[in-house]
Parts: structure tokens; sequence; C-alpha cells
């Protein structure tokens, strides 16, 4: 499969990556940007003085000297980079940028060593701890994001240099794990490796790579005290000193073996990443008792843990899930990560099988949390996307400490800003899959390119609308098929809809959200239009924050209401059951897009409260308001303000 996207939406967002993140993330991990780094919650022990990344590669390949800088997963920052660098170069080609990527290249395969083995701060610090503190080391998690970034770069300029370092490391990895006498029997404490393993598969054709992502994934849990142990041992062979912390297994997923869950828990971004290689593996290995477990969390997800921005962790306390329908709005933690994660997991159940519950998912995180995760100037960053912002809270409220008013510049964490920008920059992945005789279409945007069925290739490419109004049109041309089928995602969000097949108004087949034509000429011209009309959304009666409240939606987009737009004091304002009007703008600082624009009415403050906390009920007095809702991933771009998702609902 071969797709270009060519979209006026995303364009956008290739040029910011291109022109102002990629240089701007290579500035800082140089730690030659001029930026405060934030801490992403208050904790002194968050390293925010620079980066160092790019550095500690130097000291662990000799060419400084120094300490290691940051956390134990800084390399992944670099590894990210790269990746996102060489998906941008794919689309863009740019001798400037090659020659960056070579000098990170060169920089990493100097810091190697001769066993394959590369994490800069055991290299550096701790030597004789490799592979010996799992539950925190990150080294595999890291050795994941640079097999993901070789298969990048490898993809991008069919050079491969780093799909060699790889493959030392993977080698280096199978010699000191499994379940043979001598060897470590265990796995990371933060899921990735499992994901790239199957990435370089696609790549290698090499099955042992399958092997070894499903015994990382199978010996999870199967000893509940494994990274115990290996802190007792630590101890014992003279390797650490001092009190074994506390593990929570279930932060890791490692309460249970991974067949066996059947609840989200834990750390959002690592169950996330270990259900997406699960779905991943049982695709390719067969496995249908893991595609099980798979189906089983994901819907845990999403009918009990997920925001209706597609965000998920509800608590900054492990960056973690809580337990059923406790989607608290202003203190939630709703990682920029954790649903490019998401997207990762629906991407991978697709390859199961062709359902919307899936798709609509993908396009709900894409459209709303992964995208506010990044400023419209490509410089500024969520760790945390809240659905409700009080800015005096987030300063002086230490348990919202988490909750940003504003993007920050960098993090001490620094895990979102690059993930952003290496998900963005491969959405060509994520807009169709095939099977022997289909293509089935999940998102909509303007692309073109070719797909491979079993009996030839078809030409495809969509003209759109999207994502502000909706209208679809595919151009297909089939070379060496004499028939196959289109299967086309009606959302979740589309109140109607129209399907005309050259130039005649079709009914087709509807299947699990998708509806199938079957095409047999060789140029076929399909036009969809899809309703979109804006969505009051209302939730679980369990989930205790919105009740009373709605939520906005208008194709792919969840509405807020900014203070920018509506003055202070936005949880006095209801929406009541006045029309709700779409208002197309240009505006300078958030683009073009369209407005939702509404009557309702706003609470007031009488005289009666001055110097009371308290006084006896009476009917509150309420005035007239015009209600503007911009699109939820545009908010804080324009000044520090509260922000709201859930708006109170009068009849």
């Amino acid at each position: 499969m071969s797709i270009k996207v060519n979209d006026k939406f995303w364009e956008r967002y290739f040029k910011l990556i291109r022109d102002e993140m990629i240089p701007y993330q290579w500035n800082v991990l140089h730690d030659q940007e001029n930026i405060t780094i934030d801490k992403e919650r208050d904790d002194e022990n968050i390293p925010s003085e620079k980066s160092h990344a790019i550095q500690n590669l130097k000291i662990a390949a000799g060419l400084a000297e120094g300490d290691h800088y940051g956390w134990l997963f800084q390399d992944s920052d670099v590894y990210k980079w790269l990746e996102a660098a060489s998906n941008s170069y794919a689309i863009h080609p740019d001798e400037k940028l090659l020659s960056m990527m070579d000098e990170v290249i060169s920089l990493i395969e100097a810091a190697q060593d001769e066993d394959g083995y590369i994490s800069t701060y055991y290299q550096i610090n701790n030597p004789k701890l490799k592979f010996r503190r799992l539950f925190e080391s990150h080294e595999l998690y890291c050795a994941g994001h640079l097999i993901e970034a070789a298969v990048a770069h490898y993809k991008a300029t069919g050079s491969e240099r780093l799909i060699t370092v790889s493959n030392q490391f993977v080698q280096c990895i199978k010699n000191h794990f499994g379940d043979e006498e001598g060897k470590i029997n265990g796995a990371d404490g933060h899921q990735e490796i499992e994901l790239a393993l199957v990435k370089l598969y696609e790549v290698t054709k090499d099955e042992s790579l399958l092997e070894l992502s499903a015994y990382f994934l199978e010996v999870r849990g199967q000893d509940p005290d494994f990274y115990k142990k290996q802190l007792e041992e630590n101890i014992e062979n003279g390797l650490s000193q001092g009190p074994v912390p506390t593990i929570n297994n279930e932060y890791h997923q490692s309460h249970k073996p991974v067949m066996e869950q059947e609840e989200a828990v834990g750390h959002a971004v690592r169950l996330v990443y270990m259900a997406a290689a699960m779905a991943d593996v049982a695709y390719y290995l067969n496995n249908e008792k893991m595609y099980e477990a798979c189906k089983k969390i994901w819907k845990n997800i999403v009918t009990k843990r997920m925001y209706i921005t597609g965000g998920i962790g509800s608590t900054v306390h492990g960056e973690a899930f809580t337990y059923d329908y406790d989607l608290p709005n202003d203190t939630m933690y709703c990682e920029t990560c954790a649903s490019i994660g998401m997207m990762f997991f629906a991407k991978n159940m697709l390859k199961h099988e062709t359902d919307a519950s899936y798709s609509d998912i993908l396009e709900r995180c894409l459209y709303n949390t992964v995208i506010s995760g990044v400023a419209l100037d490509g410089k500024h960053f969520f760790y945390v996307n809240p659905l409700e912002v009080q800015p005096e809270a987030c300063q002086k409220d230490p348990g919202k400490s988490h909750v940003k008013a504003t993007r920050p510049s960098w993090f001490g964490c620094a895990c979102c800003p690059p993930n952003i920008a290496r998900t963005l920059t491969s959405l060509d992945q994520y807009i169709y899959s095939s099977n022997e005789d289909s293509v089935f279409a999940h998102l909509f945007m303007d692309n073109e390119g070719e797909i491979n069925l079993d009996k030839g290739t078809v030409a495809i490419r969509q003209e759109t609308t999207m994502p502000y109004s909706g209208n679809v049109r595919f151009y297909l041309e089939l070379d060496n098929i004499n028939k196959m089928r289109l299967g086309i995602r009606i959302p979740s969000w589309a109140e109607d809809f129209q399907i005309i097949k050259d130039g005649k108004e079709v009914e087709g087949k509807l299947d699990r959200g998708y509806l199938y034509l079957e095409i047999s000429k060789r140029q076929t011209v399909i036009d969809v239009h899809f309703e979109m009309k804006a969505i009051q959304w209302a939730s679980h009666p369990l989930v205790r924050g919105n009740q009373g409240k709605v939520a906005l939606q208008r194709g792919p987009f969840v509405y807020c209401l900014e203070e920018e737009d509506n003055g202070e004091n936005l949880h006095l304002n209801s929406i009541t059951n006045q029309q709700v009007t779409e208002k197309p703008v240009e505006d300078s600082a958030l683009g073009d897009i369209v407005l939702l624009e509404t009557i309702g009415q706003k609470e007031k403050i009488t005289k009666e409260w001055n110097e009371r906390l308290y006084q006896k009920y009476a009917t509150k007095e309420v005035e007239q308001t015009q209600l503007t809702f911009i699109p939820y991933y545009t908010w804080a771009n324009r000044s520090s303000g509260q922000m709201q998702v859930w708006v109170n609902k009068k009849e």
C-alpha cells in the first residue's frame, strides 16, 4: 500500500512539523533552544534543567565527558525525533533533513556497545545494572523506539544503517532474555518493544521477531513478583543497596498474565501499548485467545473508562486508569501519548475485523486529544489534555499541578512532543486497510495512491471537504482486477448519509458500521455525503461529574467553551433548547474553523451573595447569553483562560 496525503487540513500539520517542530525539537535535544522546561507536575525529582539527550549519546560514544542527565528513557526522545524526521522526509524529501538524520545515526552507531547494547544511562552511570532493574529501566522501551525509528528511516530512505543497529540490539536482547536456564525470564516495565518487533518483522520477515514479541507479552504477569525478585537478587549480588521499593504490579500490568486481563488498569500509555502489541501479535500468529483478551480490554476502555475527547487516564497518580465511570474533568490525566496509543490499538484491531467501533475511536482520538497536544505554532505542547480548566486552580491547587492552562515549551519528561510528530507524519498508514479483494476506508481526507489486492492493484483517490463538512468523493481505477469491494465507514456522528455511484444513488450493504459497494468497472466514481450537524452528547448516569451536562460535537470534532469568547465563570453557563448554529470563520490564530453558537443562560451572582458563602436556597436569577463553542483541539492558542467541554443543560 502506498498512499500520499494531500489534504488541506493535514498539510498544515505536515508543514508545521517540517518547518517548526522538527528543527525546534532538534535544538531542544541539543540544548540549543532558550526555553524554560516545564515539570509536568509538582515533583522536585523531575529533571527539567535541560534535555541533554544528544549529549548523553555523545558521552556514551566516548565523544564527550560527563554524567548522564535526565530520565532513564531520555534516549527515546531522540529516537522518536528520528522517526518523525524519517516520516517527514518520506512526505517531503529534503537534503538538510537527511543530513541531520545521518548525523544522529552516526552518533547512535558510535554509542552502541560491541554486544549490541545501547542505553546511555546504564552505559554511562550503571553498567553493572544493565537489564537488572527492569521495573523502571526502560531499556527495552528505548530499544523499541530505536527499532521503530529504524523501520521508518529504512522505508523513507532505503538505508539499512539503523536496521543493522536494531538487529544487533535484538540479538543482544535474545542473548539475555528467555525461559532458558541463565536468562532473564521477564519483560520491561514499560511496554513498547513488543510493538516495535512486529514492525521490524514486517520489513525483514524474520519470524523470530514475532516469537520474541509474543514472549515478552506472555511472560508478563506469569510471576507477579518478578520485579521484586530481581531487585532482591541485585542486593544479594552486591549490585545495589538500600530498601527494595514497593512494586505496583497493576501499574505495570504485571498483576496477572495478559490473557487473563479484562480491565484497563495501571499506567494508561503502557496499557494501550501492550494491548496494541497484543492485537498485532494475535493477528500475525493467529492467536485467538490473545485477540479475545484484546477485545475485553478494548470494551472496558471505550464503554467505561474513556473521555469523550478520546482521552484516557483518570488520575495523575501513576498516570493511570482508576475504576469504571471515574472520569473527572478537571483532575484527569488524558496524556497525549495515551490517545496516540489508542490510535495504535484501534489500527491493529481493524486488522482482525472491520468494525466502525474501532475506527470511530481512532478518529475521535486523532481529531481531539492528539492534535490538542500541540499548539498551532508547533513549539508548545500539552502533556495532559483536560476537559475543564480554571487557571487559578492550576497554579494554586497542588492536586492540579499537572493541569496547564497554556501549553509549555517542553517537559522534563518529553515523551509527548516527538510522539505527536511521528504519529501525524504517519497518517497515511491509518486511512485504509485491505484484504484479498476489499479496501476499507477508515478516515476521510484528501489522498491518493495504490493498494495491492490478491489479483491486482487499485488506484484510489479521495477528494473531500472534510473535516468541517461531510462530502467525500472516491475515484477508483482497477488494474488486473475484475471485481472488488469498497467498504466505507459510516461515522457515528453522521445523522444521515447518501451514496452516489457513477451518478446513481445506491444503498449498498451495511455491516458493523461500514457500507459495502461492489466495484466491477475499470473506473468508478463514488460520492458520499454525510450530514454533519451539531450533536449534544450525554454521559452514562454513573459518570458523576457530567450529570445534567452535555458536550457538543460536530463531525469528528468535540467542542468546548473558552473564556476568550464567553467571559469568566464558564460553570455558570447553561445550554437551553435554542438552536445551535454553525458559523464558518477564518480566524487569524485558529485557522479556518467552524464555530458553534447558541443562545443560552448564565446564572447571575446577585448582591445577596455579598459577604456570604451560603444562604437558603432560592430560585436562581439568570440572564440570556450567547455561547460560542470552538473545536477542542484549538483551545489555549489565543490566551490563558477557563475552558470547559461539558456544559450545564436546561430544558
